[in-house]
């Protein structure tokens, strides 16, 4: 159906943007499920190196003449949570899909209260232990069902904006961990670790109450076969009268989409590894291992072990240099909000791919040629490592959870989304169990050194991004459906252009055909050039 597009709202529709305001307020506030995401992970880099908490939990080091924490303890405090989250990422399809999205992200902060609560009232590792696991199923939850919850209720024109709210909110929680920490680090008595834990009971409570009063997804609603409430949520999101035709044409077109993917299977797990026109299977493994790829940019080793890993570096206050890099990362996300709906996906993660991979084999070098006393190579590493995370806060940090929450079809998306946010966590877990025994003198005693094994994952990331991640900027949701059943990746870009330059809707099956004719003819009359060319 050609069409030429005024501003568009949350799937695709031609109307004004700024009918779509309050649209993108509501969907912007889940992300405050990061917070939660972001303070949970950093707040413990900071408390595990409090000396009140290392007595409290620790033992007395004769050699040392301090109190520290054994190695298999440090590991397992640290990466229990990621465990937690795993089970808490596939957790989340069946309360997606059952509950709701919006019900669903409630529920996930009731189960992380529970959590912190152990946290706080703990004075021994056991306890800790496990309400670090209860903490953990509680943003598993929330990481996968808040970046659904978004994509869904969001402006296809700034859907990109809006998730990498989600991935802003992961970063302030950082910072606000390691300012609390920084606060508390130096109390003699239990405060000094239970209030940057008990902090985290405002961050659910803030969120559970906001998600209370917002609507549900219109998707997630069609998908249960309640049109009239899918029609209510849209008149609050789009800010139109239920029965404005823009509200109604958006109401069809989900619909007219999930009955296709209904006639393709039923929506089981099963469903997620199909192969066929739709290329489910290829979708599902590419969220699967781009939210793998992420971890294995080496993000977490700062975020988990920064604080050690700059104290072992000679720096007199490391909680000082953990602000430092918790607000780079802060702030160059801003960027991505705009890039990421300019610049594009795809485009995005190769650049950052390539230049953390520069910026961590320079931190492996620098880190290893210089001595703990040399101040002006400490102050160069601390440099690259802040443009390390300059670049993975503004390309790989926000983008794979935009990629994930948008690629997967509507009748598998809550399952998909939950496998790959599952491999976000399970990758977590690895990385943040495995780090002490690898870095720590008494064992890998890489140090610094561990930086090489980053660099060279990150030349995965390039071509994995290659190959697997199509560009889907100013998409809808429906229209990624079209995109993947229609072409590849590498060839994703002129196709996605025809798709926005003709309006095309899941609906009109002329309009699809006479599309994918045209980019087809034009692919074809390129090498056809070439060949002519290399014949002259």
């Amino acid at each position: 159906m050609p069409g030429g597009g005024a501003a568009v709202t949350a799937s695709g529709m031609d109307t004004g943007k700024k009918n779509a305001v309050v649209g993108i307020l509501m969907a912007s506030f889940a992300a405050f499920g990061g917070i939660l995401f972001g303070y949970d992970t950093g707040v413990i880099s900071g408390i595990k190196e409090m000396p009140f908490w290392l007595k409290t939990f620790g033992y007395y080091d004769d050699a040392a003449q301090k109190y520290t924490i054994s190695t298999p303890d440090e590991s397992l405090i640290v990466s229990i949570l990621s465990a937690g989250t795993f089970f808490g990422a596939l957790l989340a399809a069946p309360m997606a899909d059952f509950l709701g999205r919006r019900m669903g992200i409630i529920a996930a902060c009731l189960v992380f209260s529970i959590g912190v609560a152990m946290q706080t009232a703990a004075i021994a590792v056991p306890l800790f232990v496990v309400g670090r696991v209860f903490a953990g199923l509680g943003v598993g939850m929330v990481s996968c069902l808040v970046p659904m919850y978004q994509a869904e209720c969001s402006p296809k024109w700034i859907r990109g904006a809006v998730v990498s709210c989600y991935q802003w909110a992961i970063t302030i929680g950082l910072l606000l961990a390691s300012v609390v920490n920084q606060a508390t680090k130096g109390r003699d008595d239990y405060s000094s670790y239970r209030i940057p834990i008990a902090i985290q009971f405002v961050w659910a409570g803030i969120l559970a109450v906001g998600m209370f009063v917002l609507p549900e997804s219109p998707r997630y609603l069609v998908k249960r076969h309640r049109d009239a409430d899918a029609t209510v949520s849209l008149h609050r999101l789009l800010s139109l009268p239920a029965e404005h035709p823009d509200v109604q044409a958006e109401l069809e077109d989900i619909k007219a989409n999930l009955r296709l993917e209904e006639e393709v299977g039923q929506s089981s797990y099963a469903d997620c590894f199909k192969m066929g026109p739709n290329k489910i299977l290829f979708r599902t493994l590419t969220g699967i291992f781009l939210q793998g790829w992420q971890q294995l940019t080496g993000i977490n080793f700062i975020f988990y072990y920064g604080t050690t890993f700059f104290a072992n570096s000679g720096f007199s206050d490391p909680f000082i240099i953990s602000i430092v890099t918790n607000v780079v990362n802060v702030v160059m996300t801003i960027p991505a909000f705009w890039a990421v709906d300019h610049i594009g996906r795809r485009r995005l993660l190769l650049i950052g791919a390539a230049g953390m991979l520069v910026c961590e084999y320079l931190i492996a070098i620098i880190g290893v040629t210089i001595s703990v006393t040399n101040q002006a190579g400490q102050k160069v590493l601390v440099a690259f490592v802040c443009i390390y995370i300059a670049f993975f806060a503004s390309t790989w940090g926000p983008i794979a959870w935009v990629v994930t929450s948008e690629i997967y079809p509507l009748a598998i998306r809550a399952k998909a989304m939950s496998m790959s946010t599952a491999s976000n966590w399970l990758w977590n877990f690895g990385i943040g169990y495995a780090t002490p025994y690898i870095v720590n003198p008494q064992y890998g005693n890489l140090g610094p050194k561990v930086f090489f094994v980053w660099g060279s994952t990150c030349v995965g990331c390039l071509v994995f991004t290659y190959f697997c991640i199509p560009e889907t900027k100013g998409l809808s949701l429906e229209q990624v459906d079209i995109l993947y059943q229609n072409t590849t990746p590498v060839k994703s870009v002129a196709y996605r252009n025809q798709l926005i330059a003709h309006n095309v809707r899941a609906a009109d099956e002329d309009a699809i055909a006479r599309v994918t004719t045209e980019v087809r003819m034009h692919e074809k009359g390129e090498k056809g050039e070439e060949s002519a060319h290399e014949q002259v």
